[in-house]
Formats: C-alpha cells, structure tokens, sequence
C-alpha cells in the first residue's frame, strides 16, 4: 500500500517499509532527441535512422532524461517537502530496460533504513530505493537516495 506525500514530509512521518508512488510522466520521440542533443548526444538518443542499426533498434531516452524527469515529478507530488534539505548521493542506479518514445513511467519509493543523527537533533538520515516503472509495467531503472531530512519543529514559545 502506498502512502501520499504529506504537505510537510519530516523524519518522524517516515518509517522503513514506507512506499510512495508519482503519477506517470511520459517521453515523446521530440522530447528524447531534444534531451539527448543537449546533454546526451549518443546515435540511439538523437538520430532515428542510426538508432535503428543498435541493438536497440531505435531511439530510447537517455537514462540522465529519465532521471531528471521522474525525480521531478517527485518533487511536484511533495518529494520530502518542507523536510528534505540535502542529499548525499545516489547508489547502484541502473537502467534495466530502455525507455521508448510513448512510453510513461512512474516512480516508485520504499524507505529502507532510517536513523537520528548521532551530531545534530535537528536532522535523520533516510535511504529510499527507487524503482521507475514503465506502463506494462516493467521495472526500466533502480537506485538508492540517501537523503537528509528535518526532524519536526519543536514550539519553544
């Protein structure tokens, strides 16, 4: 079952086995070439006719495009909001299978492991695992996000 992203998201509303979902985004042929010719200018992500000759046999979307554009519907959806305040990296990120003009993908998040900082009282530390999900559905991508969150305010009024 998944939970919805809170308006205010701190360590204490997250628990590991905790899932969230994004709604789909999807990837138009213009989009991925566009992406690609700025950023990832390899044969299969920007020109048709050379993406058919790869094993893939035709355009897909660059994985970096992938990333950006799932995480930034996380963001929209209230990825950590309010909470979050840094992130110190992203572990094991693999794309599994290729992302094609017209399909949609969503992200999916779990809470693996989550602890109090040991320094400062005012933080934790959450590891999510990140799965991208394409519509038939099909795991195309998988990472860890460590991530710094805030713990709740306290009134000191």
């Amino acid at each position: 079952m998944f939970k919805e992203w809170g308006e205010e998201q701190y360590y204490e509303d997250l628990e590991v086995g905790d899932r969230f979902k994004t709604e789909p985004v999807s990837f138009s042929e213009e989009e991925i070439i566009a992406f690609a010719s700025l950023w990832d200018p390899q044969r299969f992500h920007v020109d048709p006719i050379e993406a058919e000759k790869t094993m893939f046999g035709g355009i897909i979307a660059s994985g970096w495009h992938i990333v950006c554009k799932t995480f930034r519907q996380a963001i929209d959806a209230g990825f950590l909001h309010k909470g979050g305040i840094s992130s110190p990296g992203i572990d094991e990120l693999r794309w599994i299978k290729p992302v094609r003009p017209g399909d949609s993908v969503h992200l999916e998040f779990e809470v693996t492991h989550a602890r109090l900082s040991r320094t400062r009282d005012d933080r934790g530390y959450v590891t999510l695992t990140v799965t991208a999900i394409n519509q038939k559905p099909e795991t195309v991508m998988r990472f860890s996000v460590a991530e710094v969150v805030l713990t709740k305010p306290t009134d000191e009024a």
